[in-house]
């Protein structure tokens, strides 16, 4: 079941999106449209398939059907990548490419209280011959990164973990899990959201472990008085044992959405720079990739904003996302917003600083921001 010679890839995908309000309610945070183009999800099941991984074990637990049966039907038809649904795999590959299976198993054992439990409950999936290396992945990051020169750093020093991290200015570092190394890149310290940063790397949730030693760690955690976190209790307990952690430094655009005000704010940056961050176009295109997008500097009725080619628009937009199927009706003004798919704004609204849902509702976002953190 190992993946590019020896590396099996899984995905924590457990997150309810409870944070992001009326944005996350009754929808799985990894599937938050994002940059008028695709999902959060999308970012790093993108990743794994340009760095030549074939196949990514998907470790959930809310609402895992609708999930499973969505990154079935997106995903598992396209060619190159394949996404692992554990225990529930069997029904799905039987089913077909892009078709859905009837009833699924059972779940079995005990509900999984943290990334760190979601391992060692699909231990059988992810270690066994053949497994030498774990890379671990999130569901809610936006950055585009080649694993490959990752795995191969880590192959080449022998470590038991080597764990990505990014240069942040120390105000955020408190919202992060703080790392710092010595000059052999050795991990010396790691605090999850620290009150006082005393550095101003942070943990880019994701990294390569050793299988054996994160199976060790795992079993010796397990039944403990312990959070079941891969960064609270399994990353610490490694480097209080003297394991040989590893850092490995991530270079541009890197940014965790872990609310509204920080997927509001990172839509703005888009708006406001193009060419900056992670531009719409070097995005994952898996909402409707048959239409086009482009940013429009100034135009009739648009201004600073990336739309798509099937805009109808008889309104004002500026400084704003839109996805495919939206619709602004006569005398409308839409400024500092992200307007989510087939969403449609009704005549004369003015709407400022706000995602308008798919429904037309809209979420207010408070400006100035006070949280972000976005790199």
């Amino acid at each position: 079941m190992a993946e590019r010679g020896g590396v099996r890839a899984v995905l924590l995908a457990g997150g309810e999106g409870r944070r992001m309000g009326p944005l996350g309610t009754g929808r799985l945070k990894p599937l938050i449209p994002y940059g008028g183009a695709c999902r959060l999800i999308d970012f790093s099941l993108d990743n794994a398939h340009a760095s030549g991984l074939g196949e990514v074990l998907l470790l959930s637990q809310f609402e895992e059907r609708r999930l499973m049966d969505d990154l079935h039907q997106v995903w598992n038809a396209r060619q190159g990548l394949r996404v692992h649904f554990g225990p529930y795999d069997t029904a799905y590959r039987d089913a077909g490419p892009g078709r859905l299976p009837g009833e699924l198993p059972p779940r079995t054992g005990p509900a999984e209280r943290g990334t760190a439990d979601a391992l060692i409950r699909k231990a059988p999936y992810i270690f066994g011959p053949g497994t030498e290396q774990v890379l671990v992945l999130h569901a809610d990051h936006v950055y585009r990164f080649d694993y490959g020169p990752l795995i191969a750093t880590h192959r080449a020093s022998g470590a038991a973990l080597t764990l990505a991290y990014q240069r942040i200015e120390r105000r955020w570092v408190h919202l992060f899990g703080m790392v710092d190394f010595d000059d052999r890149q050795r991990l010396t310290q790691f605090v999850e959201k620290p009150q006082d940063p005393t550095s101003s790397l942070v943990f880019a949730a994701f990294c390569v472990f050793d299988a054996d030693v994160l199976h060790r760690h795992l079993e010796q955690l397990d039944g403990t008085a312990w959070q079941h976190d891969i960064s609270r209790d399994v990353i610490p307990a490694m480097l209080a044992a003297g394991e040989d952690i590893r850092g490995y430094e991530v270079r541009g655009h890197w940014a965790d959405i872990g609310t509204v005000e920080r997927y509001h704010r990172a839509h703005l940056a888009l708006a406001d720079d193009p060419g900056g961050g992670l531009p719409v176009d070097r995005m994952p295109w898996t909402i409707r990739p048959d239409v086009r997008r482009a940013w429009v500097p100034g135009a009739p009725g648009v201004r600073s904003s990336w739309v798509p080619r099937d805009l109808v628009n008889e309104g004002q937009v500026e400084r704003s996302v839109l996805f495919p199927g939206v619709r602004i009706e006569a005398g409308a003004r839409v400024r500092r917003s992200v307007v989510l798919p087939g969403a449609v704004v009704p005549p004369d609204a003015d709407i400022d600083s706000a995602v308008v849902l798919e429904n037309g509702a809209v979420q207010r976002v408070p400006l100035p921001h006070t949280e972000g953190a976005l790199t």
